[in-house]
């Protein structure tokens, strides 16, 4: 889901140089909602890998599994593609984009791309050799049909029936919302847990965000990590609110586009924060800050401890995490809200 809600900008680029375009976007399940909801993607295919991979596993689901699997890419290639951007730049990308039949199929250089994806485009992408940004890598590839942009304006589509679902939120919990009001998002899924900040540092953070500013506080949460938002809740000594249980990423957009900040860690929500125009702080530990920054505005909060960035997941010291004090946090976001001297 990261690699979709940050490709959307180049999508974008690529309908503001050729409005008259067909945009079709090739996705898996957990994305394929959320493409149909945004309106530069004119039609979403799924590709259904896990019912796939389970179906080729079992003896009895193995031949309905080759034959649904032979009529997709028929399907597939009757869309008559012009060309194929592939960002992902992996082996089940690359597959893709040449089974589509297209002419002209665009993907990175050799040394951009894994699992030999590069083998698999006839338009090679050669990215800079200093380190940028996911955001700013799928505007590169553009360059491959022509396309130079550097930089670009952009902001999630919202559902209108989204829209209403959090203004009925906000409008029940405004008795209890002063200015500045601050989303944070403490938590990660399950699977990146070694992403998230310590929780005592989360709620002396937001008690000094209540007491200093005289802010507002509201936490959002997945479904993962309601219990872990919570027990943050009950360390502070200050008020937080609770924020509303959220469907889909657009509703959660949404309930970014009416805070005056966002603070979190490495995760999706901020990056959806970033693409509703909202300033975010980001607290990083070991993962790159340069390749997962979030669009536009924003400040970095991080501390080099000799081992950072690394890809130690299941590291349990997480050092790089703990340097981080309330106090560093606290400075970023006076400075993102230009409240220091």
């Amino acid at each position: 889901m990261g690699d979709v809600v940050r490709t959307l900008p180049a999508v974008k680029a690529l309908k503001d140089r050729y409005p008259s375009s067909t945009v079709i976007w090739i996705t898996e399940e957990p994305s394929q909602a959320f493409l149909k909801s945004q309106k530069e993607v004119d039609q979403v295919i799924l590709f259904p890998r896990k019912r796939w991979t389970k179906g080729i596993r079992s003896f009895i689901g193995m031949w309905g599994t080759i034959g649904e699997m032979w009529r997709f890419i028929i399907d597939l290639r009757r869309q008559k593609f012009d060309v194929v951007l592939d960002f992902h730049g992996i082996f089940k990308s690359g597959i893709l984009s040449f089974l589509s039949g297209s002419p002209k199929r665009v993907g990175y250089d050799r040394n951009s791309t894994k699992e030999g994806n590069f083998l698999f485009s006839n338009v090679k992408v050669k990215l800079p050799r200093e380190r940028i940004s996911r955001f700013q890598r799928n505007l590169t590839l553009l360059q491959g049909i022509g396309v130079e942009m550097k930089e670009i304006e952009y902001s999630l589509h919202i559902p209108p029936e989204d829209q209403r679902y959090v203004e009925s939120f906000f409008q029940n919990a405004s008795a209890h919302l002063k200015r500045p009001l601050i989303a944070i998002h403490p938590g990660t899924s399950s699977k990146a847990l070694f992403k998230r900040w310590i929780p005592h540092q989360y709620a002396q953070f937001a008690d000094r965000l209540v007491r200093k500013l005289q802010a507002s506080v509201l936490f959002t949460w997945g479904a993962e990590e309601l219990e872990w938002v919570k027990d943050i809740q009950k360390m502070m000594k200050e008020p937080s609110i609770l924020g509303p249980k959220t469907e889909s990423l657009t509703q959660l957009g949404e309930v970014y586009r009416h805070c005056d900040l966002y603070v979190g860690g490495d995760t999706g929500p901020t990056h959806i924060a970033s693409l509703m125009g909202v300033p975010t702080v980001v607290i990083y530990g070991p993962t790159d800050p340069i390749e997962n920054e979030p669009f536009g505005e924003h400040i970095k909060v991080r501390k080099e401890v000799g081992c950072n960035p690394c890809h130690e997941y299941s590291c349990k010291e997480l050092f790089c995490l703990k340097a981080i004090s309330e106090e560093d946090v606290f400075k970023a976001t006076e400075e993102i809200l230009h409240l220091t001297p």
